[in-house]
């Protein structure tokens, strides 16, 4: 078995606000069951370190996540982590462009 490697951010903000009562955020959820987490103080006192791997350094997730990854669960693992600290550091989660349904009309 191939173990899997944790996949680590650090968030700027106190372990309380990025899992506020031990609660996962909306980014993880999809995940819960699947992936063990670890939150520790970011070195320099720059935050919180939080990390994630498969449960059990299984390589595989389930359902819709392993059919979005491939072969490649650590890149969804970093993406996932990624959203989680844009969704904790500034209450959304940024995105480079928007689909045409998603933007504002403009007024004519």
């Amino acid at each position: 078995m191939v173990r899997m490697r944790w996949q680590v951010v650090t968030v700027d903000r106190p372990a309380g606000e990025v899992l506020p009562g031990g609660r996962w955020p909306e980014p993880l959820r999809p995940l819960a069951g699947a992936v063990e987490l670890r939150l520790r103080p970011a070195p320099g006192a720059r935050g919180t370190e939080l990390a994630a791997r498969p449960l059990g350094g299984r390589t595989t997730l389930p359902g819709m996540a392993a059919h979005l990854v491939g072969d490649d669960p650590g890149r969804y693992l970093r993406d996932t982590l990624r959203r989680v600290r844009q969704l904790v550091e500034t209450g959304e989660v940024l995105r480079a462009d928007r689909s045409p349904v998603d933007r504002p009309a403009v007024p004519g």
